[in-house]
Parts: C-alpha cells; structure tokens; sequence
C-alpha cells in the first residue's frame, strides 16, 4: 500500500474551504490504502473530536461527535500514539460504535494521531470490514499521512487568515456586482445569504426584515440544507437574539446556541448541527429594518474584521432593499395609473348602457345605481392597499360590498339579515374588478326586489371552489321571482351581470329554489393579469 503525500497537499491547494479539503483528502487516502472507510476526525475548541470528512458517512459528518479520550480515536488524540489493529477491532474493549448507525463492525483498523510540529489536531481513522496485514511499511505511510495532513490544515489554516482581507474585499465587491444586477427584492435577498454562506463557509444563513407596522421579524431569505428552516415562524420585537439585535442595533454573538437558553428552536438548531451564531443588523440611516443571521456548524470565534465585513454586507444590503422598493413602488404607481384609466372607461360604458336603458328612471334613481357601481370599484383599490398588490380576497370583497349596501342604500325599515360563507378565493384584479361589480348588482338586487314587500329576511352570498372554477351564489329568502319571469327581459342590472359573465368566460342563472331567489355565476379563475 503505497500513498503519495503530495495527494494531500493537492487536496488543500485548490479546495474552496476546508471541509471540502477534508473530503477531498479522506477520499485519496482511502483510495491509496484501499480501507473500506476513511474518517477525518478533529479536536473541537471545546475538547473531544467532531467528524468533518467521511468516505462513507457523508451524512453525519458535523453530527459525530466523540468526547474527551472516548474510544479508540479519543485516546489516540489524547496519546498522540496511534493503534493499528489487523483483526478483532470490534471486539476490542475500547472500540465504540458512532451511535445511531447501523453498519457491519470493522475487523481492522489504524487510527493515527493528525499532528504537525506542535499539537495535534485529529484522528484519521481508517477501516477494513476483513482482516486485513497492516505491516510495518503501512504503519509507517498511515502515520505520515496523519502528519502531511497536520502540516497541510495548519498551512491552510494560516493562509486563510492571511488573505482574510483580500478574500472579504472580493466578497463586497461580489456582493454589489450581484445587488446591482437584479431589481428584483427576493433575489437580492437569495443572493446574498447565498454569497454569504459560501465566502464564509457558515452551515446556515438567514435574513429577516421587519414588517411594515415594525413589530415583527420575517423571514425572506435562508441558506439551508434543510427545508424546515424555511417554515421558521415569525420572531417579535424583544424577543430570541435576532429581536434583541435589532432593538440595540449592533451585532451580537453566541459561542453555542445550542446551550444558550434565548435561543429559539433548540431542536433545530441541533439536528441542523448549528454551533456559533453571528446575529448583524440591517440599518439604513441609522434605522434597523432587519437582521441577518450566520452560523457556523462548529464551535469558533467570529473574528473582529469577519463580524465588520458582515455589518457591512448588511449596509448594503439594507441600501438594496431600499432601492428595490423603491422600483417597485414606482412600477406599481404605473399599474395603479393603468388601472384606474380601465376602471373609469368601464364607469363611463355603464353610463352609456344606462342612457341606452328603454325604462324612465327618476334622476335620483339613475344616480343612486352609479354610484353604486363606482362604489363596487372603489372596494377593489381600497382592498388593494390592504391586502395582497396583485390579488383580491373574494370573501373580503363580499364583506366589503355589503357594509356599502347596509351603509348606504338599505331602507331603516328593512330588517336584513347578511352572511358571507365558504372558500378563500383570490382573484386578479381584472377579475375581481368584474366580480365586484356582478356581486353588487346581484346584492343590490336581492335587497331592492327581493325585499319590496317582505320587510324580514336574509340574504346569503356562497363562495366555492372547485380546482380552477369558482361558483358564486347570491340568494335571498324575501319576495320570489314572478311566475313566468325572463332574465332576457330584465332589468339593466340583470343586462350587466350577463355581460360581465360571458367576459369572464362563465354563466349566469337567476331562478326560484326551495324558497329562495338564487342567483348563479361561474367562471373560470386566471392565474395572471
């Protein structure tokens, strides 16, 4: 078994980290020894040894973690004296098994101490599931590799802290080439806990902005392996390390939030093998609007210029977010003028259709009816600033066109009952503009002929759902619909509701049903403008 030290030399001259040099090494090691598995283990800064590269354990490396002189590989780190076994490892009195894993024991093995000159650093641990002859001239090529390996990280080590700053001026010049490049806010965000995690090497990053009443931290972006960080829930104000962060408005860090007590989500924290926390505030003129937050998955100092470049990462960042609000504010500014210019052409052919209405109106009634529909506009823009920018909740605009009718137009006489019921629905504004108008014509007729000699009752507006088609029902219990009555010859509201169903691509029905006048639309929901 022969192994070439410069391997391992050549593992860590082009790594990009030094995990990846680990693994790199481990692979070429077992490779040359021909040992069914090669570990890397190393000392951790709070003693014992820690996994960082596995053949074939990829998985649990950061997870395995051995304590002070545990088994062999604790002892060898604690000795400085590496074991050979050519047969019966696993009946040996001090070989442990990595617990949680099921796999055939080992009958050899060589654990070898990593070390240069001055301490030593790990174990190298390699196995063979067979005996296996472990001679003198392999004995003696393990325990070189062990050192090479030594040498290798602590040049590495050495290096990395020497080009610490030209490796962070490249990372903010990186950082504002990519912010620059996108006007887009989730992108901006993406990128840079992406950029971030990578430069440094940290297992996790995330970054919260706060909303807009300032009470609460949400989460916009996150670098993880693990899909749960995602649903994290909300943090207010005060409360875990990132709430605190941005009441002081200065960076804070945890040496182990797993043993830190104001750390929520310990159990996460822990099967994603976060360690030390770096927790940096996002401000903008002396204003925190967020925070961003970095961990590593070992136990570490942050340096003082790691910590600066990261508060000025976030500067930029904050500078971004800005900028991309600002973009879209004005984009929306455009599409509000776009829509409001649709809406009032959609006002004035109501008109037309009105003035084109056979059947005499009094002047008060004529105008009541309009204003009427420029009422059911108007909820529309006035859910818009409420909600969603590009989406309307249906249920919340039934709701709303039926304050406006309770308001506005309902008789003190009446004693109506109203009710909103079934699925969340949300809808373009297009279609929602369409939809308010065919509900407010729909409720203004249940009230003003369905209750014209009934004083008492109730009307019901129904919301379904059914995959990508939408049912809207409105119905009333009051006066019934005349024997022999024809929708074709109704009233202009009845014209209105037709015509804006066949533009939504949908149908319209008005009939009497066990008691109650139901009025029937269909149509199909769009996914976009």
């Amino acid at each position: 078994m022969t192994l070439d030290q410069g391997s391992i030399t050549e593992a860590f001259a082009h790594a990009q980290g030094e995990e990846i040099a680990l693994q790199a090494a481990a692979q070429a090691i077992r490779a040359a020894m021909g040992s069914d598995s090669c570990d890397i283990l190393l000392v951790a800064p709070t003693g014992g040894l820690v996994m960082k590269a596995s053949t074939e354990l990829l998985e649990l490396v950061d997870r395995i973690r051995v304590g002070r002189g545990v088994g062999i590989a604790g002892q060898v780190a604690e000795s400085g004296e590496p074991f050979f076994a050519s047969s019966g490892l696993k009946d040996h009195p001090d070989f442990a098994r990595w617990p949680g894993v099921e796999a055939p024991d080992a009958e050899a093995g060589a654990f070898v101490p990593i070390a240069d000159s001055s301490e030593t650093l790990g174990v190298l641990c390699n196995e063979w599931m067979q005996p296996t002859v472990l001679d003198e001239a392999t004995r003696v090529t393990l325990v070189d590799a062990g050192r090479a390996l030594g040498t290798a990280l602590r040049i590495f080590r050495g290096a990395f802290e020497a080009g610490s700053h030209v490796n962070r001026l490249g990372l903010l010049a990186e950082v504002t080439d990519t912010l620059s490049g996108t006007p887009y806010l989730e992108e901006i965000l993406q990128h840079l806990v992406n950029i971030t995690a990578r430069r440094f090497n940290y297992r996790v990053v995330s970054l919260r902005l706060l909303d807009e009443k300032g009470e609460q931290l949400i989460l916009r972006a996150a670098y993880s392996a693990h899909r749960a960080y995602a649903r994290r829930p909300v943090i207010k104000l005060g409360e875990s390390i990132a709430g605190k962060v941005i009441q002081m408005q200065r960076p804070m860090i945890i040496e182990d939030v797993q043993n830190y007590d104001d750390f929520l989500g310990h159990d996460l924290a822990v099967e994603q093998g976060q360690r030390s926390m770096v927790c940096v505030p996002l401000q903008l003129y002396n204003r925190a609007v967020g925070v961003m937050s970095c961990y590593t998955g070992e136990v570490r100092q942050f340096p003082p210029d790691e910590v600066a470049t990261l508060e000025t990462l976030a500067k930029q960042a904050a500078v971004a977010i800005e900028h991309a609000k600002s973009q879209v504010k004005d984009t929306l500014l455009q599409e509000m003028h776009h829509r409001v210019k649709n809406n009032l052409q959609q006002v004035a052919s109501l008109l037309r259709l009105q003035m084109r209405q056979g059947t005499a109106k009094t002047l008060h009634e004529a105008l009541t009816d309009t204003l009427s529909r420029i009422e059911a506009i108007a909820a529309v823009h006035d859910l818009l600033s409420r909600e969603d920018l590009d989406h309307i909740d249906l249920k919340s605009l039934s709701e709303t066109l039926i304050q406006h009718q309770q308001q506005s137009f309902l008789s003190p006489e009446k004693r109506i009952v109203f009710a909103v019921r079934g699925d969340q629905v949300l809808l373009t504004t297009l279609q929602a503009t369409q939809v308010a108008l065919i509900l407010n014509e729909l409720i203004q007729n249940a009230v003003s002929h369905g209750f014209q000699v009934t004083d008492n009752g109730e009307v019901h507006v129904t919301i379904e759902e059914n995959e990508d088609q939408i049912h809207l029902w409105v119905s009333n219990n009051g006066d019934a619909l005349p024997v022999g009555f024809d929708m074709a010859s109704g009233r202009l509201g009845l014209q209105i509701i037709v015509g804006l169903a066949r533009s939504l691509g949908g149908s319209f029905l008005l009939e009497n049903r066990l008691g109650w006048t139901v009025g029937h639309v269909t149509f199909t929901r769009r996914a976009g403008e």
